[in-house]
């Protein structure tokens, strides 16, 4: 791994510091749905308009046209900055947009790219399937080829911020004749506003209406919006999952490095249970702590190594799952630990509080494949291991 800062990019750091100390918005995301998705959409324009959305996008489609190593510092110092989250920006930034940049053709990129970077197209991922869940070539919703439209009819579970999503990278099986259940699979760009379209939000365990259920009742979808080719499917949806596992979670796990900081000071102010003095005090807190905070370096040293080989090739490697099931593991076990800091006074239910993060943090295994899967993947990808049965 070569991955060394040079006096330019340290000077991008400085730019980039100075500019989010100025910009960053001091009101709270609001709690509201829609509230939030507002707040999303107006925190990214403004982003935009100050020359700081997509720092490693292509200049033509509204980027800066920088490397990946300046995208590591943007996030790094966003974290540092306590910068809102992307939210509802997060399928078409993270994982959407960077497909089309691989995958998509001129007319695909030329439309949807600016729109995504200035947050005035939400993305949704349509993946996951009632009966295939991380069972991705078990997918069933139909796609049939009628002149100029694949029409579409099935339906899309957790399917995060679907109610507010202009666009949708939508996954169908377009031809069950194929030997392998990878074959005959279309990626495709649905418009979220097209007849035959309608969505269900779910509320999950921790009291949110992000997730949703998407169903297509005879959905027209030009063949113009088929990213890669009829049948390419699979072999589309693995570089959008390899963005998804890989690239995207920079931000969380540089957010996480704050988060622990944060959890050790909360642990020199909070009383241990019994008023004998600071749960810092407290030999296994004290000893869960350090653990973490190693840990967190350690996943830092991870991503490092990931940005590393990404400066070789377009797409991320199957050895992004090894830092996406170490992020999801270590996000469960630094809320776990906050809540035993806190004792009864975590269980104190405030939506956007401890407990609710500390539910929010079972996610981390499952969206984007579980950690079973990457364990797979893992095994059979970066290892070499026999295929599991």
């Amino acid at each position: 791994m070569d991955l060394t800062f040079t006096p330019e990019e340290k000077r991008f750091r400085a730019q980039v510091r100075e500019w989010l100390h100025a910009n960053v918005p001091r009101e709270p995301r609001p709690l509201d749905t829609h509230a939030a998705c507002a707040y999303d959409v107006a925190w990214q324009r403004k982003q935009y308009d100050g020359g700081w959305a997509g720092v490693s996008w292509p200049v033509e489609y509204g980027g800066r046209g920088l490397s990946l190593i300046e995208q590591l510092i943007w996030h790094e110092e966003y974290a540092r900055a306590d910068a809102p989250t992307v939210g509802n920006l997060f399928v078409g930034l993270n994982h959407g947009g960077p497909t089309l940049m691989v995958r998509g053709t001129e007319a695909q990129k030329s439309f949807h790219l600016p729109r995504i970077l200035t947050g005035e197209a939400i993305w949704c991922q349509g993946f996951s399937e009632p009966g295939a869940g991380s069972d991705l070539a078990g997918i069933q919703t139909r796609g049939v080829i009628d002149g100029h439209h694949l029409v579409v009819n099935g339906s899309k579970i957790w399917t995060s911020y679907a109610h507010h999503a202009h666009f949708q990278e939508l996954l169908v099986r377009t031809d069950s004749t194929g030997e392998s259940r990878h074959s005959g699979l279309t990626w495709v760009i649905c418009d979220m506003k097209l007849p035959g379209v309608s969505v269900r939000p779910i509320r999950n365990m921790a009291g949110d209406l992000d997730f949703c259920q998407v169903f297509y009742d005879d959905v027209r979808i030009p063949l113009s919006n088929v990213v890669g080719e009829v049948g390419e499917g699979w072999s589309v949806a693995m570089s959008t999952l390899g963005f998804e596992r890989g690239t995207s979670v920079i931000a969380y796990q540089i957010e996480m490095s704050r988060a622990i900081e944060h959890l050790i000071e909360l642990a020199r102010r909070a009383e241990l249970p019994d008023g004998t003095g600071p749960a810092i005090e407290d030999a296994e807190i004290a000893a869960r702590l350090a653990q973490l905070r190693a840990e967190i370096s350690g996943m830092r040293a991870m991503t490092y190594a990931e940005i590393s080989r990404g400066l070789s090739r377009p797409v991320p490697g199957p050895e992004g799952a090894m830092v996406s099931l170490y992020h999801g593991e270590l996000q469960k076990r630094l809320r776990s630990v906050a809540i035993d800091i806190l004792g009864d006074d975590a269980l104190a239910w405030v939506h956007g509080g401890l407990a609710w993060t500390y539910l929010t943090a079972f996610r981390h295994t499952i969206a984007g494949g579980t950690a079973e899967i990457r364990r797979n993947i893992i095994g059979e990808r970066v290892l070499h291991l026999p295929k599991g049965r």
